[in-house]
């Protein structure tokens, strides 16, 4: 069918499809490997849908899914820090993106993607083609970038709300036709995308100027004519970063297309590519209808081994049952039967995330499976209303007498209360004074369980091992600026979500309870995971002294710093320009300096990232400056200015939350905020830990593991030599540099040391040949050389990675020294994905054995500081920061070092000495 008037084009946006289906539908694993499946199986939902609704007026003659490339596009050109702010995708979502591929051509619809260019740029010009040859399009999206396209037959569909977009939805959301969008977008900026636009001007602003004016260069050209002095001020002194942006967010209608319209035609699937592929993916649902569809067999899809199928037979999860328990009798009898069982589930809800500062809502209990309740304790009237009242609601126990009843079942030694993510429970409940144990918690039993097969959170677990999706939150609270607090949820419904909390983590804990010891990981659960939970509950609560004045002196010292490295760059240009503008840059650098290495993007703009930055700075200043001042501005940003907003106004701390489950090596995660990623490289960045300081009358000491990863590797790989260096206390890196490079140790030179110490802990990552060469600055081949001789000089490391990858490939898992197991179902992957995999199994159990010895010492360190006037504050991977005493430090040090270099005994005899480095100081960077 060729292309033309009556036919209806349908561009799907796969990128922005997979992220939707990812973050609105629940978390889905392949059972038979663990494998991340959801955003799959959401997108392969929406492409049948697409094939059983391929009736009536609406249905498409043509269609397609257009991806985003994995390459930067054009915009990375003129704009080297476009989408800087985006975060990688999350770990679980990587691997699916190639399935989407693979999905979009197994249902026989057309895959594109083009290098260099977006999706929407993609879509664009398909849209413009195919409304200049008189068809009809319809952009399934919701995405707002491609608004700028709706009309003259252009129309847009967002698929999860199932809700028509066009001019008049258009104008709604932007306040000005979709021919104006762009230049609203260009002057409101885009956060997610990085677009800079015009400070302080939002939507309604920049719709009231463009209404105003007609049209944004109109606007820029009398600009003087503004009346508001810093709205005007902004457009005068902002107009080349605005018009950057209008380039930034304009979609390129020219994107070359090098195929026909009349290859989208809509075509029907073939059944014998499409249901083995559903089938490979075990959409067992899916694959009947589109069986039942097609109108022929399903293929059968073999259940998983009986190890990782879900419960067993138990009462179906009905939130209708559950009980709220509203007066003290009825309370009375849950607690009897909790005595009665010796376990009981529990489960807190608050007003919010942060457990220093959110109020008890109301708790819910679970003694038998499909048995539960919830005791409402504050909440409040008005619940429909946004603002509500701070009247309690009718129907509630009071508050005091609910947690005095509960308080003695909580804290009594012969009940086990199971929780999920205990922790945060924990620390609500200590703050209403009561101190619950013991514990289990099926967060971490999953963790000892699973780790690297999925995430761990109760929407997974239940999704995987009770088939059942639970309550979603934001189905009670709603979302963005109306969303409720759960304060202000109405009690029925609050009681069916709460209590069914309880349910599901006393069903998972029934599982996974006997499971720990048939997968041989009690030990690592009893001794590494359970035992740390009140560990780490205490130094959340005890928080680091943060000094305010400290952070905005820093502020303001490297805002004064960026403006006289701004001045010492004009003056090595010898000329004023932006030095926040990369095109400004480029032209000074590449035309007006004649510097070398200069490439132009399609729009005739120079790109200055940081790695060419980077390579010219090693022979012109004014790059080096340049660079400083970026690092300047994301410390500033980054750092100095986002900590001051999470100093608690009570405290006058930082109160950091650590996950256990944050990575499938056992290493810590920190989060809100994050303390582990302080940068230590640059003077600036190790300044910022000045202003964690230590209280009047304290000093803050902090203890570091001594290239603890290196020392496991000489004992797992049997290097007798760095053994042996290690136990005479040697300089590790320049005897590698002696051993590799034939130098005899009184004539070692720093850089030869430099280079030793890049490849000591180079090859503790898998690092490549390409990696090593970029950070010693030096050609590829001389790098691999390095490589394969620190190989050759060290034969036991190449036998090692080669045995563990083996291990896991036979295996699907890895392990570390103490028995902790972490899953590699990816192990077997083919392409890229098969390196990243191989140098994940080989780092595991290094970096995995590391983590066990530091948690083993601080489970040990309550009871050896206990008499001490000494607080264990922070963890930051191989490093314990602790706030003591003044006239307790050199005693509180003894016994830090003697529990951390003693951490692996008498579980594992290491074959080298564990060596701890102690520092002290008022302030955190004296101490490291």
């Amino acid at each position: 069918m060729s292309f033309g008037t009556g036919c209806h084009l349908h561009l799907i946006d796969g990128s922005a499809f997979i992220f939707r289906a990812f973050h609105a539908l629940p978390p889905l694993t392949r059972k038979s490997d663990g494998l991340p499946i959801g955003a799959v199986a959401g997108f392969c939902n929406m492409l049948f849908k697409m094939v059983e609704d391929n009736t009536g007026p609406n249905a498409p003659t043509h269609v397609a899914v257009i991806f985003d490339h994995s390459g930067k596009s054009f915009r990375n050109d003129l704009y080297d820090l476009y989408k800087a702010n985006r975060p990688p995708a999350p770990e679980e979502l990587v691997p699916q993106f190639p399935l989407t591929r693979v999905a979009t051509k197994a249902f026989n619809i057309a895959c594109i993607e083009k290098e260099g260019y977006e999706a929407d740029d993609i879509i664009a010009a398909l849209s413009v083609q195919a409304r200049e040859a008189g068809g009809r399009v319809t952009i399934i999206s919701s995405d707002k970038d491609l608004m700028q396209l709706v009309g003259g037959g252009v129309e847009m569909f967002d698929a999860m709300k199932n809700k028509r977009i066009g001019v008049e939805q258009v104008e709604e959301k932007f306040g000005v036709g979709p021919d104006r969008v762009i230049d609203v977008q260009a002057l409101a900026g885009d956060s997610v995308d990085n677009v800079p636009g015009a400070p302080g001007i939002g939507i309604k602003t920049a719709a009231l100027l463009i209404n105003e004016y007609g049209d944004l260069e109109t606007l820029l050209d009398r600009a003087e004519e503004i009346k508001q002095p810093k709205r005007r001020q902004t457009l005068l002194e902002k107009r080349e970063q605005i018009e950057l942006s209008k380039q930034l967010v304009t979609l390129d209608v020219n994107t070359p297309i090098d195929f026909s319209m009349e290859t989208l035609e809509v075509q029907d699937p073939d059944p014998e590519v499409l249901l083995p592929f559903l089938a490979e993916m075990e959409f067992r649902t899916l694959t009947k209808r589109v069986a039942d569809k097609i109108g022929v067999d399903a293929p059968i899809i073999a259940e998983p081994k009986a190890a990782e199928v879900a419960a067993p037979e138990q009462p179906a999860i009905d939130p209708d049952k559950y009980e709220c328990v509203r007066d003290a009798e009825a309370l009375q009898r849950w607690i009897d039967l909790a005595y009665k069982r010796g376990w009981v589930a529990v489960d807190t809800e608050t007003t919010g995330l942060d457990e220093m500062v959110v109020d008890l809502v109301g708790i819910s209990l679970a003694v038998e499976v499909g048995e539960a309740c919830y005791i409402p304790l504050t909440h409040k009237d008005g619940s429909d209303d946004l603002f509500g009242t701070d009247q309690l609601s009718d129907g509630q126990m009071n508050e005091v007498q609910a947690l005095e009843m509960l308080k003695p079942l909580l804290e009594d030694p012969a009940v086990i209360k199971v929780f999920q993510n205990a922790k945060y429970d924990c620390k609500i409940f200590t703050r209403y004074g009561v101190n619950v144990a013991p514990i289990d918690d099926t967060l971490l039993m999953s963790y000892a369980l699973n780790a690297g097969r999925h995430n761990h959170g109760m929407d997974v677990l239940s999704e995987r091992y009770l088939d059942h999706s639970p309550i979603p939150i934001k189905s009670l609270l709603g979302t963005g600026k109306s969303a409720i607090t759960f304060d202000r949820v109405a009690i029925d419904e609050a009681t069916k979500y709460a209590a069914e909390d309880a349910d599901i983590t006393l069903r998972l804990w029934q599982m996974f309870k006997p499971q720990l010891h048939a997968n041989q990981v009690t030990t690592v659960y009893e001794t590494l995971e359970r035992p740390l939970v009140p560990v780490l509950a205490q130094m959340e609560m005890n928080g680091v002294q943060v000094d305010r004045d400290t952070l905005s002196r820093m502020s303001n010292a490297f805002a004064q710093k960026m403006a006289a490295l701004e001045a010492e760059i004009h003056e090595l240009a010898g000329e004023t320009f932006n030095v926040g503008s990369p095109a400004q840059v480029g032209q000074i650098l590449f035309e007006k300096m004649e510097l070398p290495g200069g490439k132009k993007g399609k729009t005739g703009k120079y790109s200055t990232p940081a790695d060419v930055l980077e390579d010219l700075a090693t022979e012109h200043d004014m790059p080096a400056r340049i660079l400083d001042w970026r690092q300047l501005s994301k410390l500033k940003s980054t750092y100095t200015d986002a900590l001051q907003t999470h100093i608690n106004a009570e405290t006058g701390r930082v109160h950091t939350s650590y996950l256990q489950t944050g990575a499938n090596t056992g290493r810590l995660a920190s989060t809100d905020p994050n303390l582990q990623n302080i940068p230590v490289r640059t003077e600036d960045g190790r300044r910022i830990r000045e202003a964690f300081v230590a209280a009047p009358g304290n000093t803050l000491i902090s203890l570091d593991y001594s290239q603890i990863e290196l020392r496991i590797l000489a004992h797992v790989a049997r290097i007798d030599s760095l053994k042996q260096a290690f136990r005479d206390g040697h300089d590790i890196h320049a005897m590698t540099a002696s051993e590799m490079f034939d130098v005899p140790l009184d004539e070692m030179t720093p850089d030869i040391r430099r280079q030793a110490k890049a490849i000591n802990f180079g090859v503790i990552y898998g690092i490549s040949g390409f990696g090593l060469a970029r950070n010693l600055r030096i050609p590829r081949g001389e790098a691999q050389g390095f490589i394969n001789r620190y190989f050759e000089r060290f034969p036991g490391i190449k036998e090692y990675m080669d045995d563990t990858v083996a291990f896991a490939k036979d295996h699907k898992y890895v392990q570390t020294l103490f028995g902790r197991k972490i899953h590699t179902p990816e192990i077997g992957a083919k392409g890229p994905q098969a390196g990243f995999a191989k140098r994940a199994a080989i780092n595991a159990p290094i970096q995995g054995t590391a983590a066990d010895i530091i948690r083993r010492a601080m489970i040990r360190m309550p009871d050896a500081i206990k008499d001490l006037p000494a607080k264990m504050l922070l963890q930051v991977h191989d490093e314990l920061i602790f706030e003591v005493a003044d006239d307790a430090v050199d005693q509180t040090i003894d016994v830090v070092r003697d529990i951390m270099e003693n951490a692996a005994d008498p579980a594992v005899h290491l074959d080298v000495p564990l060596v701890v480095d102690a520092g002290t100081g008022a302030n955190w960077a004296q101490a490291h």
